[in-house]
């Protein structure tokens, strides 16, 4: 079951091993990454149609569904699946519409102005993962804020199911989002596709979506080898969940589990103020797990975890900080005392009453969240993740004059003369 720590007895190295996950120290995912992406290139759409039958086990006629194919597999949902999708669209649209305020004027000295505008990234490529769950929701977390950014292009690429279409519930959404085509592509091959363009498939300016080992390889390989960036490396899911004399064993079972089934790789970690914490939690576990219909994927990422015993709630911050959750969960009564202390996370969720299902879903915010680390310097999506932010600025006639000088010493101090004689012919 879960292997147990106690944070006092760790040395460094200890604690740096447990906080490492999904390395590739033998660079074999590396080294198909690579070939995936070199094949893409050169073979384009034929290499993907060998992919799909390779990796789905689809033999497909065509890389994409066309509006009228998205309509009719979206009526196949019931009009109960097809409200609980829409409140959660409206909930992440809420949220997400504030974030596009716009930005002050600054004058910085007389006459001297300066500001920032917001402008959409042109296009975008949004990946949908669709390996042993299909993930309608990331498609709203990934569709909203590009369609409120205002993104002229929206490419959206999803593994085919196996009968070469994509399920209801990922066509109502896109049915939400007003998006008429989606391209049945999957893995690491659906982000070269993405960032190469093929003869069906156009080349996007930024790729963005969670996927598993290959994917998030695969985005951080093209983008040291184009010029398409990325949104994150977001791999495989993780949670970190906190736990004191106030928590409730079966909640914090249930959040664990919650995160380990979404693959044998994910990551779900305790960190409790007590061993009989630990104790109950794992009694939880046992009988949790026995009813899960995907028991066996959650039994090898539990397998894959661990607990962690602190001494107190500050402790508890110290470690979760080092691990850089992207969810972190603190299931204590006193939430309050510690948020102040939070440093690394990808996306928080406070006290007994908040799951993080809530956050997958449908509470607002983005659950397209940094991993294995990088919550250390990465935040998750946003409206700003679609958008790029240009500086301007004006200088009248006071202002050449009170800025002039000091910039003519700068230019000169640095030997530029020609940057001095832009200043000092505007003077004149």
């Amino acid at each position: 079951m879960l292997k147990t720590y106690t944070y006092a007895n760790l040395a460094t190295e200890d604690i740096e091993k447990l906080v490492l996950r999904n390395s590739d120290p033998n660079l074999s995912i590396q080294s198909t990454v690579n070939e995936i992406i070199e094949e893409v290139r050169q073979q384009g759409d034929s290499a993907l149609v060998q992919y799909a039958a390779k990796f789905d086990q689809v033999q497909l006629d065509q890389l994409y569904l066309e509006k009228d194919e998205i309509e009719e597999l979206a009526m196949t949902i019931s009009r109960e699946q097809q409200r609980a999708l829409e409140i959660a669209f409206q909930n992440i649209h809420k949220f997400h519409s504030v974030q596009t305020k716009r930005e002050r004027v600054v004058e910085t000295m007389p006459g001297v102005k300066c500001w920032r505008e917001i402008r959409p990234i042109e296009k975008v490529g949004l990946y949908i993962p669709g390996g042993s769950a299909v993930l309608p929701s990331t498609l709203l977390m990934l569709g909203v804020p590009a369609r409120i950014a205002g993104c002229k292009q929206i490419v959206v690429c999803s593994p085919p199911q196996k009968n070469g279409k994509i399920n209801g519930f990922v066509a109502y959404c896109l049915l939400l989002l007003k998006i008429d085509r989606i391209y049945l592509v999957g893995g690491a091959q659906a982000v070269a596709a993405m960032a190469f363009g093929t003869s069906t498939i156009p080349k996007v300016d930024k790729i963005f979506g969670p996927g598993n080992q290959f994917v998030t390889k695969a985005k951080s390989t093209i983008q040291s080898l184009t010029n398409v960036s990325i949104d994150m490396p977001a791999g495989p899911s993780e949670v970190l969940v906190i736990a004191d004399e106030t928590a409730n064993p079966a909640y914090v079972a249930a959040d664990l589990l919650a995160q380990a089934e979404h693959g044998a790789d994910s990551q779900a970690i305790l960190v409790a103020t007590s061993a009989d914490i630990v104790d109950q939690v794992i009694k939880e576990l046992a009988s949790q797990i026995a009813v899960l219909p995907r028991q066996e994927i959650a039994s090898m990422a539990i397998d894959n975890s661990y607990a962690v015993i602190v001494k107190d709630l500050r402790e508890a911050m110290q470690f979760s900080n080092l691990y850089a959750p992207e969810h972190l969960i603190l299931e204590i009564d006193s939430w309050q005392t510690i948020t102040s202390l939070i440093l690394n996370a990808g996306s928080v969720f406070l006290g007994h009453l908040t799951p993080e299902s809530a956050g997958d879903y449908a509470s607002g915010t983005n659950h397209t969240l940094p991993t294995s680390g990088y919550a250390r310097s990465y935040s998750g999506v946003s409206v700003d993740s679609f958008v790029k932010k240009i500086t301007f600025q004006s200088i009248s006639e006071e202002g050449i004059q009170q800025i002039g000088s000091t910039v003519e010493i700068l230019a000169e101090l640095e030997g530029l003369h020609a940057h001095k004689n832009a200043v000092t012919i505007r003077k004149k």
